[in-house]
């Protein structure tokens, strides 16, 4: 499915993983919904998309002058057509969750869905604390499983009252989910009870998805990132990152956001991959701790 001319939503869009994949199918030619919370950096990094997409129209008006056609930057810019927009978005509110959906519709069809909001928080089944809070556990499950679902529901409810879009193939789609993981699913280290069950779950309801979807012309796709160059990852100081990176196989270093933004455009291209778990990891098998 063509990038250019879509737009996507875009969870956990102002940092991390989604803004790379935002600023990578916002330069393909896609308006982006940066859904993430409040307090986070998605106004700016809004601004500084739409700034950025301003000054490629400013070379494009140049470029035309010095060839002799006629017109203003303001005109390329609508020529070119794709904006960045930032919702307030609690992945687990419903409510909010509907605005920033309704937030993309306005802006053409919802074709693309990515879903990189979740949280980390570790904690041992029987720690120096004691027993881990329910409550804890709970938090993560509602952020990374339920809040993925929340989006995926209501999003493609939207997209499937869209007109399907022909593929270059000669298809029709009307559009691709993209859900986010981890290797932890597979390879859940002690301290990861709650993130292994959340992102497990995720990628266990890929397929029954993409079954039930497929007769709207949506397809459906989870991505199992392995270590990642993440702004968790940048709590931990240099030397705990280092170690981290050489424990991948090939290359031995931490997976950068802009791999997880290549793959996810690579998804939303190809047609033929849908309701399957992709481990993005450097062939990395994580230990016990």
């Amino acid at each position: 499915m063509d990038i250019k001319g879509s737009v996507a939503l875009i969870t956990g869009g102002a940092s991390g993983l989604g803004a790379a994949t935002a600023r990578r199918l916002f330069d393909a030619g896609a308006s982006v919904v940066l859904a993430d919370l409040g307090s986070s950096a998605g106004a700016a990094y809004a601004a500084e998309l739409n700034a950025s997409s301003a000054g490629t129209d400013a070379d494009e008006q140049a470029g035309a002058a010095a060839a002799g056609q006629t017109g203003t930057a303001g005109q390329a810019g609508a020529a070119a057509g794709n904006t960045a927009v930032f919702v307030p978005t609690d992945v687990t509110n419903e409510r909010q969750v509907q605005a920033a959906v309704d937030a993309a519709a306005e802006l053409g069809p919802l074709r693309i869905v990515v879903n990189c909001a979740g949280v980390a928080t570790p904690g041992k089944v029987l720690g120096r604390d004691g027993v881990l809070p329910l409550e804890t556990f709970n938090r993560v499950i509602q952020i990374n499983l339920v809040g993925t679902f929340n989006v995926v529901r209501l999003a493609a409810a939207a997209m499937a009252a869209t007109e399907p879009a022909v593929t270059e193939l000669g298809g029709e789609e009307r559009g691709v989910i993209i859900n986010t993981a981890s290797v932890a699913a597979f390879d859940g280290q002690i301290g990861q009870p709650a993130y292994a069950a959340s992102k497990g779950a995720v990628a266990a309801m890929t397929l029954p998805l993409a079954r039930e979807l497929a007769r709207s012309l949506i397809r459906v796709v989870t991505i199992a990132p392995g270590i990642f160059e993440t702004p968790m990852m940048a709590s931990l100081p240099q030397e705990a990152q280092d170690s981290l990176g050489k424990q991948v196989p090939h290359p031995s270093r931490l997976g950068r956001p802009a791999e997880y933004a290549n793959l996810a455009a690579h998804i939303v291209d190809n047609a033929m991959l849908n309701g399957e778990t992709i481990r993005l990891d450097g062939a990395i098998r994580m230990g016990p701790k």
